[in-house]
């Protein structure tokens, strides 16, 4: 019999798989020796292909009027993970009808929900905050798995996504649905029925951010997660039916943009859009809903800049700096991609780059000790080896990384840290979200020139400084074009707006600012 070596901790994973209705269905064991919980033990081949076969995921449900219901569309589509290239799964999109049903669900539930208490509100965000909290693992695996995400970034997404009705709670405890405005009253009402579009790259989050602004204001909503977070998907959608809310109040229907994204964004019931993605796909879904008026919010792509002042101290800095580029194995909008450097210090800052860059461990994302894992897929894998192609020919001087695959690592969609340094702003790999591990250095002659490089992109989503003095970081802060922009640190405010200017996108989420985005004024002014 063939076996194959695996370690010990994954065979017990496997053998669990087998059971029915087991999380670990569809885990595939990990091989990499740097695990500290590496005791390797043969494993019969056979036996592990047919536990993996017999766990392959087939998601084929929709979630509408309180209930899961199957998906009537005609695509399926493959799930694969990539570390692995392997498929681990199959995922039915939902059809136009599919959508149009969610839309009528959620239209029949919204005089209801607007007319709830703010208590019975707060009760259900409570709810939502304890049935999502209850799948916390669930949800980690499942990025890990099925995006690649390394195992920090996943933990911090599984605990943001019930952290979000938390949050939402208590900004709605204290919220003034009543306001005065000269003579008149202005009573803050529900927009209606809500399209919430959410990406692959953070699904968890995003949706329950979104939808905890949105049941907060009182909003009944349609949810588009991405068709390629199939098993993200899932686990959500579990996790807010267990809460209990009324049928309606939520609806999820996965499928293209070119018929279930469409109906969601022009169907005359559908008051408000909330869109996260890509400027591209942003700019189609605001065309989309002038017909109709619809209110439509955009948290679309960036190519943040990361600000070394001279004063700054670069030991402690430039890790920062590179963990905000890196982060998510690079495929996030807030990544600080474009790192400016003054001219002076150059040198300085390549050196210390090279030696942290060579200390990153790239594989598995499910290995604490992951630095980078993989892409989402094999385009992303193929359009960042464009990027560094291009980062070559127009001149940019390759630091650390560069084309194809980590010495070891033939399968999955694993790229190369990559960074180049002597960067000018007009090459591409400095003006394009690229939406991958790769970096730029853009050196820069003093703060005003610094300050030119930061402002001279399409987008202004978010940025970071970092400097010895906080009333200088804070000044230039003031004069970039950016959304956010933080100080010293990394971590986001989340009670804070969030959001970007220029084509990075039009209005804010979280805090006060996600539920105002959901509510519409009214004011009465009496004789």
């Amino acid at each position: 019999m063939r076996t194959v070596l695996i370690p010990a901790i994954d065979a017990g994973l496997a053998l669990q798989a087998a059971r029915p209705g087991s999380p670990c269905a569809g885990r595939y064991p990990a091989t990499d020796p740097h695990r500290q919980d590496s005791r390797w033990i043969p494993f019969p081949k056979e036996e592990l292909d047919r536990i993996q076969e017999k766990n392959m995921r087939s998601i084929d449900q929709i979630y509408i009027d309180g209930d899961f219901a199957p998906a009537t569309g005609e695509d399926v589509l493959d799930i694969i993970n990539p570390a692995t290239e392997k498929t681990i799964g199959t995922y039915r999109m939902a059809s136009r009808e599919d959508a149009r049903r969610g839309v009528a669900a959620a239209k029949r539930a919204q005089p209801r929900l607007a007319a709830t208490r703010v208590s019975e509100r707060i009760e259900m965000l409570r709810s939502l905050q304890s049935s999502v909290l209850a799948r916390t693992d669930d949800i980690r695996d499942a990025t890990i798995e099925e995006y690649g995400g390394p195992v920090s970034r996943a933990k911090w997404i599984s605990q943001y996504s019930s952290d979000c009705f938390g949050f939402a709670a208590e900004t709605l405890a204290s919220f003034a649905f009543e306001r005065r405005a000269g003579v008149s009253t202005v009573h803050m009402e529900p927009v209606g029925v809500s399209t919430l579009i959410a990406p692959w790259n953070a699904s968890a989050g995003t949706i329950c951010s979104k939808l905890a602004s949105a049941l907060a204001a009182g909003c009944a909503s349609v949810i588009k997660p991405s068709e390629l977070s199939g098993m993200q998907n899932q686990v959500v959608a579990e996790a807010l039916h267990a809460a209990g809310l009324p049928p309606g109040a939520i609806n999820i229907v996965t499928g293209r943009g070119n018929d279930v994204g469409d109906e969601l964004t022009t169907n005359p019931d559908v008051r408000r859009v909330s869109f996260t993605g890509s400027t591209a796909t942003g700019k189609v879904i605001a065309k989309a809903g002038i017909d109709t008026m619809k209110r439509v919010t955009l948290a679309m792509s960036g190519k943040s800049p990361a600000i070394l002042l001279d004063d700054a101290e670069f030991s402690q800095a430039i890790p920062m700096a590179l963990s905000a580029g890196f982060q998510n194995n690079g495929q996030a909008c807030i990544a600080g991609t474009r790192i400016l450097v003054p001219r002076a210090r150059l040198k300085e800052a390549n050196e210390i780059v090279q030696s942290s860059v060579a200390a990153f461990r790239v594989g598995d994302p499910a290995d604490p000790g992951t630095t980078v894992g993989p892409v989402a897929s094999a385009t992303q894998f193929e359009r960042i080896q464009r990027y560094i192609a291009a980062g070559l020919s127009q001149g940019a001087s390759l630091l650390a990384g560069g084309p194809g695959k980590p010495e070891g690592l033939d399968a999955g969609f694993f790229v190369k840290p990559t960074i180049f340094t002597e960067v000018t702003n007009d090459m591409d790999i400095a003006r394009d979200e690229i939406f991958g591990p790769v970096l730029v250095l853009i050196p820069y002659d003093g703060e005003e020139n610094a300050v030119r490089i930061a402002n001279d992109s399409l987008y202004g989503l978010e940025a970071y400084i970092y400097s010895a003095n906080l009333e200088r970081a804070q000044a230039v802060a003031r004069r970039i074009h950016a959304g956010t922009v933080l100080i010293n640190r990394t971590a986001p405010d989340l009670l804070a707006p969030f959001g970007g200017v220029r084509q990075s996108g039009i209005g804010r989420e979280f805090g006060t600012f996600g539920i105002e985005s959901f509510l519409e004024a009214k004011t009465i002014t009496l004789a």
